[in-house]
């Protein structure tokens, strides 16, 4: 597979790429981590094969974009997240406000809590104007329904026992009455990882929204990698587990995804000429995704199905 380097759009977007390219970093071989050598080769080759089927599709090209029925056939996120087509949506949104953190951060939270473009169009950005928010949560109640996506679905539970107790509330007036302090312990960080990172603001968050969090710290590493390390410490979800508990079931996972982003992967992407590298939030999507794919190969697992309207546009790689 040739090296390709990475659409300038995506270049423009982010401004994590320089810390993610292969440097002087410590590798290890992958018979210190894989019990299993034809476990790696398997996952090696889904990585390889997810990869070449993201160039073939912004590449423009017709499909088929695999010979493999499961990738052909079912939904999968890309191995890199900042090519995911709402990563891509949130990030365009917010670029015109990303040089003010607490306001970017307040928005990129309520971005991933919502998990659907139309409402956030629709609706609008919050604000920590008071007034503001208030003609906001009146528009969000007005939205049309459904009014939240699927991926990342919100547990309603947690905030129940609090004054603001639906999903609206929580969004137009708690969100911008803390996150002004989260910012300012985030501001202070250098290089955080994002499992430590996770520890801290939930005592100041004050609500145990660590999936979401994680979330939203990966987001902030994309913009500002001089807060957030993701070759550091990263916790390992539960779509992950099962995964890494077969490549070594006797480390930590949110350590074992370090060792594996030290593995001499090659993506074949590049930025500036400079070999792509996956780091630890990578090789944890890697876990989670090599996960839906071994299910559906077995004959259980969400069908979640492939749509070709789907297709990223104006993503050409030329």
């Amino acid at each position: 597979m040739n090296n390709t380097e990475i659409p300038l759009n995506l270049k423009n977007l982010y401004r994590h790429w320089k810390s993610h390219v292969v440097g002087d970093t410590e590798t290890i071989e992958p018979n210190n981590i894989f019990r299993d050598r034809k476990l790696f080769a398997e996952i090696h080759s889904f990585i390889n094969e997810r990869i070449t089927i993201w160039k073939k599709k912004t590449g423009g090209l017709a499909s088929p974009f695999t010979d493999d029925h499961i990738l052909s056939t079912y939904k999968f996120c890309n191995i890199f997240r900042e090519f995911d087509r709402q990563t891509i949506e949130f990030h365009t949104m917010l670029n015109p406000i990303r040089d003010d953190f607490p306001l970017w951060l307040l928005n990129m939270f309520y971005c991933r809590m919502v998990a659907r473009t139309e409402t956030i169009k629709k609706v609008g950005l919050l604000s920590f104007d008071a007034n503001k928010n208030q003609e906001f949560y009146e528009k969000l109640m007005n939205s049309p329904r459904p009014r939240y996506g699927t991926p990342y679905v919100f547990p309603v539970s947690v905030i129940q026992r609090g004054p603001t107790n639906t999903r609206e509330l929580f969004i137009a007036k708690y969100l911008p009455s803390i996150m002004g302090e989260v910012a300012k312990e985030i501001s202070g960080w250098d290089k955080m990882t994002v499992y430590d990172g996770v520890e801290k603001i939930i005592p100041i968050f004050r609500y145990e929204l660590r999936f979401l969090w994680a979330e939203v710290l990966i987001d902030t590493a994309y913009q500002f990698p001089n807060l957030i390390n993701l070759f550091g410490r990263f916790p390992a979800g539960p779509g992950a587990i099962p995964t890494l508990s077969r490549v070594n079931g006797t480390k930590d996972p949110s350590l074992l995804v370090v060792d594996l982003s030290k593995l001499n992967i090659e993506t074949n992407l590049t930025y500036e000429n400079q070999p792509l590298r996956l780091s630890a939030e990578n090789w944890e999507g890697v876990a989670c995704e090599f996960r839906k794919y071994t299910n559906l190969k077995n004959g259980s697992g969400r069908h979640r199905l492939y749509r070709k309207e789907e297709k990223p546009k104006n993503m050409s790689l030329f």
